[in-house]
């Protein structure tokens, strides 16, 4: 009797506050800084966004607005430059910022056969580099538009809203994953068509609006809170690092800082934190 082959199956993680602590571009700041391609101000305005998206969340005209200023922001800007920039503080700057949590719920998903997709509105000079620090196979991020190997400021994909479920659904097809079979994790409302994508979406450090939404879905809602150095972790797993990701042509991304995020500071409703470990099955 012919055995059919189970469909292959991705845990698809937003990126910010979902997987690292902070907001990733705005996190390489001071690294831009040193390397001249921002001055002091703009390294002080990076820094109170970082404070204010720490305490709230974004909605789509917060995004949009950022998205038109980080555009005009790298307009110029060489990125070959940009890329030694991130590799050469990567560890320095995430290493610390990654949750255990989420490190664990990413090896869990390796362990059950599943792909590790990361989806996210930054920049790929940022998240690829990211993507392979964690051990994703693949990423999508943002891209811009390079002449001349340097950012002209205008943006060719962004990685927002209902475009990351449109990029799921590709790799849907390309890798044939069962989207029903599937997992999501963000933090944001503006992800909400991305969690639908799959059949087991979950807020994770939600904002008010996605707890909302997920409390009302019945959508299991995390509690991401330990942020761990990965070379802590991989002593005690026995266990080297995955090998570099493999990013797909139709979600491959150029893009040097444009998600960056201007957020309003608004307090979060509390609720419960639930184990991501119980969550995980074989589906």
């Amino acid at each position: 009797m012919k055995i059919l082959a189970q469909p292959r199956t991705a845990a698809f993680f937003d990126l910010d506050k979902t997987v690292i602590a902070k907001s990733s571009t705005l996190t390489f700041s001071r690294s831009f800084y040193q390397g001249g391609l921002i001055n002091r101000r703009g390294v002080l305005r990076s820094a109170y966004a970082q404070f204010v998206y720490l305490l709230g969340g974004a909605d789509h005209d917060q995004m949009e607005r950022m998205r038109e200023y980080v555009s005009s922001l790298c307009r110029g800007w060489n990125v070959s430059q940009v890329k030694e920039i991130v590799a050469e503080t990567l560890h320095e700057v995430i290493d610390p910022i990654i949750y255990d949590e989420a490190a664990s719920l990413i090896e869990q998903h390796h362990a059950a056969g599943r792909d590790v997709v990361i989806v996210s509105s930054s920049g790929a000079e940022v998240v690829e580099p990211i993507g392979e620090l964690i051990g994703a196979d693949r990423v999508v991020a943002t891209r811009m538009v390079v002449e001349h190997g340097c950012y002209t400021g205008e943006v060719d994909y962004y990685a927002y809203g209902p475009a990351k479920a449109e990029a799921i659904a590709a790799l849907a097809v390309s890798e044939g994953y069962d989207l029903d079979r599937c997992y999501a994790y963000s933090d944001s409302v503006t992800d909400l068509p991305m969690l639908q994508a799959v059949g087991h979406p979950h807020a994770v450090n939600p904002d008010r609006a996605l707890r909302r939404e997920a409390v009302a879905r019945g959508w299991p809602v995390l509690a991401f809170e330990r942020p761990v150095r990965l070379r802590q972790r991989l002593p005690a797993l026995g266990m080297p690092p995955r090998p570099a990701l493999a990013a797909g042509a139709a979600v491959a991304a150029a893009a040097c800082a444009a998600g960056l995020v201007w957020y309003a500071s608004r307090r979060r409703v509390p609720g419960p934190p639930v184990s991501a470990r119980s969550l995980i099955g074989t589906a």
